[in-house]
């Protein structure tokens, strides 16, 4: 199972990155910039986590987490740059870029909606044929990119709350961000070893995962890895990068 976090948005990674296996690193338009970009690359290569993109809206106001109207050429488009602007560093820095998962309001949407997912998996696929699309599990995201001849990865949540429908429970609603060390661990072993989550209403929720998530910008993100990975390791589950 790979262990990934969304990092390079403004907190201090160096702790957390030694505990991943990938790192989904923001592309500066939702969080970040050129100079954090550079350096978050550079932490997470010295560490052998492997490295994706993590393109988002270019809304920094509301860190990249709601949903915007845009055009499919102009998603297109906007995936492309983040995607290109991160490699060009990770290159420069003798690493291969190797997956990409949007981030917050565009992952959300991109996983119901077909037209938006297709417009992502094509960005990725038209960047570089070899990325792995990483997108929430069982989602439409997952099936736009293996249509186009992707590689799609799905994705759990160590430390978010599931709805009955699969999908996260919105950061609006109490309860939705799981803080306790001991319930995200539990959470995350649930998930690798039975492929369920229990959502909100107490019912199991179907998950087929080959990642999972924990957010960089969680307060305690460092316990909940720490905490996460070492229930997996007990089990006898092997953590290793996509």
């Amino acid at each position: 199972m790979d262990l990934n976090a969304d990092v390079g948005e403004g907190m201090d990674d160096a702790p957390l990155l030694p505990l991943l296996t990938s790192a989904n690193i923001a592309c500066g338009l939702h969080a970040g910039g050129p100079l954090l970009m550079d350096r978050t690359v550079a932490l997470a290569l010295s560490h052998r986590v492997a490295v994706g993109a993590h393109p988002g809206y270019a809304d920094r106001a509301h860190f990249g987490r709601n949903a915007m109207e845009l055009p499919l050429d102009e998603v297109r488009a906007l995936v492309l740059y983040q995607v290109g602007a991160l490699d060009g560093l990770v290159r420069a820095r003798g690493g291969r870029l190797k997956h990409v998962k949007a981030h917050g309001g565009l992952y959300n949407r991109a996983a119901k909606d077909r037209a938006l997912a297709v417009a992502i998996a094509e960005a990725v696929h038209a960047y570089r044929s070899d990325l792995i699309l990483v997108g929430l599990a069982g989602s439409a995201q997952l099936e736009a990119a293996r249509t186009i001849g992707l590689r799609a990865a799905g994705e759990a949540f160590a430390d978010r709350r599931y709805l009955p429908d699969g999908s996260l429970m919105p950061r609006s609603q109490p309860g939705a961000v799981l803080h306790d060390a001991a319930e995200a661990a539990e959470q995350a072993a649930r998930i690798a070893e039975e492929g369920h989550a229990v959502a909100s209403d107490g019912s199991r929720v179907r998950i087929a995962a080959e990642t999972l998530c924990l957010h960089g910008d969680t307060p305690g993100a460092v316990a909940l890895a720490r905490a996460i990975r070492a229930r997996l390791e007990s089990s006898g589950i092997a953590i290793a990068p996509l």
